[in-house]
């Protein structure tokens, strides 16, 4: 089944989530089976232009939308047109975040309707127009809830950079004695010309105690450290490369790194076999489209037995990409089969909220889409019934999306590593006077209609103590002791071994502390890392499944 699309512009594409409310305003949505709400009564006004507030009673958000204390000047860059922003108020900017929640949230009747007025900061109230429900395990149901600065998202997103080091970290353990490791490097980032590799141990940063420190001025140094906020931002790090190693001291400054989705790939020979090996670590870049098609067409000509996908630290991204990976994988398997139908709030059982298109399945799609190559071409595939992933609590959404994808259509998927995030969910990343807005606004189901894990997918071969939807494979800690790629490091050597042997290895009596104690993570006391706003706005636009769809697969209804 062939999906032809014309050739699209990137801004284009990025313009979706943008232009997402305008659609809605223009009667895309208008023919939904569900019935029309009851007009409210218009709001009691003070004699002021400010918008009054009635608990219970949600205006129509397009009365707020663009609606600005700050109105931009200028050209919008995501759609090459003048900003639409007008001059208003932060507080109209609150109440439209308030309707805009009431509307398209998932779980918007879940909603505390916190008065405007009594919380200073848009960013602030709308931290509070989120569920408090949890999980089967008890962790929070929507962990997912983040703004951005829509110019830095824009940038992050069509070019895959972000102001950084170079180095994305393994925060083992986030609360003294902290644990912070590199997990891996960009070649040519700063921290890449001062060789700093996978496994090295961060010791200390501008003379906090990144190990021990305790104090809540402490962490605010590590994580502005960390994630800085633009290039330019130089931090002394202590570092120690392997366990044991001499500490060594190292000055650097940020700058904006572009990071490959696809870091490395390589082909390994086992028993006559040709194995596939790819590290995957971001659906959310455009640029992921294009590696994926140059990797999966040197895989295919190889004419490879078996893949390993390493999605260890992949949080998610675009859908539509996910979907092409699927069809990258599993080729002739995919045919007329479904990779995920979204389910929006009971308000929406038919119609999409924010587009007004009717709901339909997305396919495993086989050709480009325009991120970053020309629509309409045919994408190369393996097409394999198993693919070996390597997952840890870093796997999320997109990465979630695809394992799921492939169970609905009985490729197998064997699960080496850890328990995944936990992220059935996904938004439309919808910008507003220059914040971008992420709420959960969908959940995705296979083609079985199953979507249910919101604990992750864990991996073994018995159900005992296992927190998420069982996966077959093997519960294997990560190891920072070998490089990726690497066909002694524990869980590609555990995937191979696997292969050949259908047995999980033995781990070790560390390794099983070790997995034991990811496991129970959060359970530790003191001065978190994960309790910094910074941390957590970095995690959650990691973790994120975005519906930022090329126009040319939304119906005329624009």
């Amino acid at each position: 089944m062939m999906f032809n699309t014309p050739s699209l512009s990137l801004k284009h594409i990025l313009a979706i989530s943008a232009s997402a409310l305008l659609l809605n305003a223009c009667g895309g949505g208008s023919s939904s089976s569900t019935p029309a709400a009851t007009t409210p009564p218009p709001p009691v006004t003070s004699g002021n232009s400010d918008p009054q507030f009635r608990a219970g009673v949600f205006e129509d958000e397009d009365n707020f939308v663009a609606r600005c204390e700050n109105p931009r000047t200028g050209t919008d860059p995501s759609t090459d047109r003048p900003f639409v922003d007008v001059a208003g108020s932060e507080l109209e900017e609150k109440f439209w975040l308030r309707s805009w929640s009431n509307r398209t949230y998932l779980w918007y009747d879940e909603i505390t309707d916190i008065d405007p007025n009594t919380v200073a900061g848009r960013e602030a109230y709308f931290a509070t127009l989120r569920t408090e429900a949890v999980t089967p395990s008890g962790a929070p149901r929507d962990q997912f809830h983040f703004t951005q600065d829509t110019a830095e998202r824009f940038e992050r997103v069509s070019t895959g950079s972000s102001s950084s080091f170079g180095s994305q970290y393994a925060i083992i353990e986030s609360s003294p004695p902290r644990d912070i490791r590199i997990a891996f490097t960009q070649p040519g980032s700063p921290f890449g010309e001062a060789n700093i590799l996978r496994g090295a141990k961060i010791l200390e940063i501008d003379d906090v105690d990144a190990v021990n420190g305790g104090t809540q001025a402490d962490v605010d140094v590590l994580n502005n450290a960390l994630f800085p906020s633009e290039p330019g931002q130089t931090h002394t790090f202590v570092i120690e490369d392997t366990a044991g190693a001499e500490p060594r001291t190292v000055t650097v400054s940020s700058e904006t790194v572009v990071f490959d989705p696809v870091l490395r790939s390589s082909i390994i020979e086992q028993d006559g076999d040709q194995v596939g090996y790819v590290v995957f670590n971001t659906f959310g870049s455009s640029t992921a489209e294009e590696q994926l098609f140059d990797t999966f067409e040197e895989l295919s000509d190889a004419g490879v037995d078996d893949l390993v996908l390493d999605l260890r630290y992949n949080g998610g991204g675009f859908l539509a990409i996910a979907a092409q990976l699927g069809y990258m994988i599993a080729g002739t398997n995919t045919r007329n089969q479904t990779f995920e139908t979204l389910q929006f709030n009971d308000k929406f059982p038919e119609f999409d909220p924010v587009t007004g298109e009717r709901i339909t399945p997305t396919p495993f799609y086989d050709t480009t889409l325009g991120f970053t190559l020309p629509s309409g071409r045919d994408l190369p595939s393996v097409n394999l019934n198993r693919i070996f992933v390597l997952s840890t609590g870093g796997s999320c959404s997109a990465s979630e999306a695809l394992i799921n994808g492939l169970q609905g259509i009985d490729v197998e998927v064997v699960l080496i590593g850890d328990t995944t995030c936990g992220k059935p969910y996904g938004f439309y990343t919808t910008d507003n006077c220059g914040l971008s807005y992420s709420t959960i606004q969908f959940r995705g189901v296979n083609s079985k209609g199953f979507g249910d894990y919101a604990d992750g997918f864990s991996p073994g071969q018995t159900g005992d103590n296992v927190r998420g939807e069982l996966v077959n494979g093997c519960a294997v800690p990560d190891d920072f002791s070998a490089q990726l790629g690497d066909e002694d490091e524990d869980l590609l050597q555990s995937a191979l071994s696997f292969r050949e042997t259908g047995v999980c290895p033995d781990l070790t009596g560390a390794q099983a502390r070790t997995l034991a104690s990811r496991q129970a993570r959060g359970l530790s006391q003191g001065l978190s890392l994960e309790s910094s706003p910074i941390y957590q706005r970095e995690m959650s636009y990691r973790q994120s499944l975005l519906r930022d769809t090329p126009p040319s697969l939304v119906q005329e209804s624009q």
